[in-house]
């Protein structure tokens, strides 16, 4: 019983880390979202779990810059 739990708790945590990973090198490749602008710790968070950093001359805005209105409501930090 003791081996059955505790594959079962190896199991979730490799789930939980190659999700994780997978999640963030996503995030890293699609387009800029508001919430992800100016996040610098989104930005250290992504890169210390997927070990890469992120290429910003891949990456464009998902709504348009000149936009009045999404552009007052990016975050400053």
């Amino acid at each position: 019983m003791v081996i059955l739990i505790s594959l079962f708790v190896v199991g979730w945590v490799a789930v939980a880390l190659l999700g994780s990973m997978t999640y963030f090198l996503g995030e890293q490749s699609k387009p800029i979202h508001a919430r992800n602008w100016r996040s610098e710790s989104f930005e250290k968070l992504a890169e210390s779990i997927t070990g890469t950093s992120i290429d910003f001359g891949t990456r464009v805005p998902a709504f348009d810059v000149t936009d009045a209105y999404a552009s007052m409501n990016l975050p400053t930090k």
